[in-house]
């Protein structure tokens, strides 16, 4: 595993490790879960898209969708 510096206010940094402690974890592995959630963003984003594209066609709800219903995410 690979090491890095960030930086922030001491006071936001405290604040997140107590929360951190209260939850029974670290900041490193809330770091950690945070960093794996952005990195793998768009891949699910990709995945999402897809698979709406897959169904497009191919499911009935009843009634004609808004164009505001069809973006909806």
């Amino acid at each position: 595993m690979k090491n890095i510096t960030l930086s922030a206010d001491e006071h936001l940094i405290d604040a997140a490790r107590q929360r951190a402690a209260a939850e029974h974890t670290t900041l490193n592995e809330q770091f950690r879960g945070w960093l794996t959630e952005y990195a793998r963003k768009q891949e699910q984003l990709r995945r999402f898209d897809n698979t709406v594209n897959e169904l497009r066609g191919k499911l009935k709800v009843g009634r004609k969708l808004t164009r505001d219903e069809m973006n909806e995410r």
